[in-house]
């Protein structure tokens, strides 16, 4: 079962890193304020960044790395996800 680790950024300007099976469901959730209790208190605007891994498990210890991150180093992980994004839909 596919899985994805993620990073959303919050209200505050903060990142929040979960997992999920499902990435827009899991957004939904956040947005809705039914996601996790970070995101309750400081609002998800939207995902910055996601890793899909092989499995739960993977997910798991994925995750725990990314939150060991320091904070530029998670932004830099969001620009140059951004950045590939940005060369995949220029024409």
């Amino acid at each position: 079962m596919t899985a994805y680790v993620y990073m959303i950024r919050c209200k505050d300007g903060s990142l929040y890193t979960g997992w999920t099976n499902d990435l827009a469901a899991r957004m939904q959730k956040h947005s809705s304020g039914k996601g996790a209790k970070y995101t309750r208190a400081f609002s998800a605007l939207e995902m910055v960044y996601f890793e899909e891994v092989a499995d739960k498990s993977a997910a798991l210890k994925r995750e725990y790395v990314l939150k060991q991150l320091k904070k530029e180093d998670k932004e830099y992980l969001v620009t140059t996800m951004s950045s590939k994004f940005l060369e995949k839909t220029v024409i």
